[in-house]
């Protein structure tokens, strides 16, 4: 009896293996049969033959696909594209698994230690390594973000090494501006100790309250101990004419700061390197826990983003993906390139504007008392889904991602981000929901024609957020805008520049949509390190039904720079309505108020 015991136990296995089961590795060939004895080599050709067996109902279809990775790293040249004919079933879900890296970058390597440049300073030049850039396509591969350390700053800025002593890392160190001058569209600033006349990737990045921007510096007209900065456009129209958030002179706590960026001749710190142009040339002052030699392991050899996007799920209104899961997958090495192409003004959020200006009274015919027009572009990200239903990634690893990491762009439902971590995410961790952009003004109340358009019933729960916003520090951890039925439960999120979860969009008392929404039980700490006007947790708009509970927020960071004191534990922004907040663990009273509306009830929270 025992050994007939076996042998159904042996068979179980057997069919569940013989059901339908891929295997790719690293060492795989494409041409193969994507067995586990020959793998195939890509993501791609596995979704393809998982994609095959459902077009002609295969029997390996029946209680559903497994596409099993190989340990190892794969590297993308093209992202992952999941069409509506990838969709499985609820019996039967296409799984992609296993404890694989999928990488969109490239390593640079053949590194030669040593640099006579005379842009950089005689003491430093012995320690400074260099290397070609990588050719992709043809062409010099300009980026960014390299995984190994961070751009040339005048100062020196954020960055983080890991482990326990990530959130101790001192805050980027800037200076005061002197003048914003709107009329000749310039800044003016204390004059640079180093001679940067001739650094023509210059850059400047702008505290502007809770948002910021990155401008290319056009011309620099020292003036003795004051210099005029003038900047590129279309950023300089952007930063000039937008009337919010625009920096402060002369504010509460000081004038709005700034620092200056991307030169060769402000590099001066390990862990900082600098691209050069035309020749793409890569500089890199190395720590001293680096070593930089010939027969390093693949791992110690910076890596640069090469793709903005690693994963694309998309459907159409008429055709929707559905049921896709991602078990235990690392995502890494996403590029953000907006800025040095044309600049970033951000309104909001990590959300930069393509136009924006300041209205006369009255304002829109949908707001009259608006003033700040603006039209806005929706972040890159590594991972992007839209048009999509039960799609659920469990146990993965989001890290050195340029911009969003995971972003749930439109009409997602039934969806799950559950037991998985954010690291070194350069704008926001996880973004859902429609941010009304391109063509709609931002501000004007979103309500959709068709009402699946808003994300609805989708739980982001048990999530591990650290160190984010590092490239743009607007953006957030959490951030959903019009959804309904979002469940952000126990998630542990921290180590950011402006706000923990952000729940709402639209400035608007009136109904859009979103209600029902729970925000229950998470951890937000050590965030506002840079931007103010900001909270732990930071709702818009009017959401009936919706609820604040047990969350554990401890008080926002001092920002150093900030013109004002405006950072709170929960910050009610404009026409916020319709929640129930109780028994938050938090500063007593430590609430914001922007317009709330008359259906709020507030309890027990201390």
């Amino acid at each position: 009896m025992k050994r007939i015991g076996w042998l159904l136990v042996a068979l179980v296995c057997h069919l569940q293996m013989m059901a339908g089961d891929i295997f790719v590795a690293t060492n795989g060939d494409d041409r193969n049969a994507g067995t586990r004895e020959h793998p195939f080599a890509t993501v791609e050709q596995a979704l393809r033959q998982a994609r095959e067996w459902r077009r002609l109902k295969r029997p390996e279809v029946k209680g559903g696909i497994r596409i099993n990775l190989e340990s190892g790293t794969y590297l993308l040249q093209r992202p992952i594209f999941i069409r509506p004919e990838d969709s499985g079933t609820e019996e039967s879900p296409t799984v992609i698994r296993g404890a694989a890296v999928i990488r969109g970058g490239i390593r640079i390597t053949q590194w030669t230690r040593g640099c006579s440049d005379v842009r950089v300073a005689p003491s430093l030049r012995n320690k400074i390594w260099t290397a070609e850039a990588p050719m992709v396509g043809n062409r010099i591969l300009w980026f960014r973000q390299m995984d190994q350390g961070r751009m040339a700053t005048q100062f020196g800025t954020f960055f983080v090494d890991g482990g326990e002593a990530a959130i101790q890392t001192p805050s980027v160190k800037m200076e005061r501006m002197l003048n914003f001058n709107t009329k000749e569209r310039t800044i003016t600033i204390p004059t640079p100790k180093q001679d940067l006349s001739k650094a023509n990737l210059l850059e400047m990045v702008v505290h502007q309250r809770w948002a910021m921007a990155i401008l290319r510096v056009k011309e620099m007209r020292v003036m003795g101990d004051s210099t005029i900065v003038s900047f590129h456009e279309p950023e300089s129209q952007l930063e000039f004419e937008h009337p919010w958030p625009q920096p402060v002179i002369n504010g509460e706590k000081g004038s709005s700061s700034f620092c200056l960026q991307n030169a060769l001749e402000l590099l001066d710190e390990p862990g900082e390197w600098y691209q050069d142009y035309p020749s793409g040339r890569v500089y890199y002052y190395p720590r001293e826990s680096e070593i930089l030699q010939p027969q390093d392991t693949f791992f110690a050899w910076p890596f640069v983003p090469v793709l903005k996007t690693l994963i694309h799920i998309s459907g159409t209104p008429e055709r929707r993906v559905h049921h896709i899961r991602f078990e235990g997958v690392n995502i890494m090495d996403a590029a953000w390139t907006r800025p040095s192409e044309q600049g970033h003004v951000a309104l909001q959020g990590g959300f930069a504007m393509i136009d924006a200006y300041k209205l006369q009274e009255p304002g829109l015919p949908e707001k009259a008392e608006l003033e700040n027009q603006a039209w806005i572009e929706r972040p890159d990200a590594a991972v992007k889904v839209s048009y999509a239903d039960d799609i659920v990634f469990d146990g993965c690893h989001f890290a050195n991602l340029a911009a969003t990491g995971l972003d749930m762009e439109k009409s997602v439902n039934r969806s799950a981000v559950r037991h998985c971590s954010f690291y070194d995410i350069g704008g926001t961790a996880i973004m859902v929901g429609t941010f009304p952009d391109q063509g709609f003004e931002t501000h004007v109340p979103y309500s959709p024609k068709h009402d699946e358009d808003i994300c609805d019933s989708i739980t982001l729960s048990n999530n591990e957020i650290r160190h984010g916003t590092t490239e743009d520090w607007g953006a957030v951890g959490i951030a959903a805008g019009y959804v309904r039925n979002i469940q952000i439960l126990n998630n542990d999120v921290s180590d950011l520049n402006y706000s923990g979860i952000c729940v709402g969009w639209g400035w608007t008392a009136l109904e859009s949509g979103m209600r029902n929404n729970r925000i229950e039980g998470n951890h937000v700490y050590y965030y506002a390190k840079q931007l103010y006007d900001t909270g732990g947790i930071y709702t818009l708009s009017n959401q009936p039904n919706s609820f604040i509970r047990r969350n554990r927020i401890s008080a926002p960071v001092k920002a150093p720079y900030a013109t004002n004191d405006r950072a709170f534990c929960i910050y009610f922004d404009e026409a916020t309505d319709g929640f129930t907040v109780e028994d938050n663990e938090m500063v007593p009273g430590s609430f914001g108020y922007n317009k709330p509306g008359t259906n709020m009830v507030i309890r027990r929270n201390e």
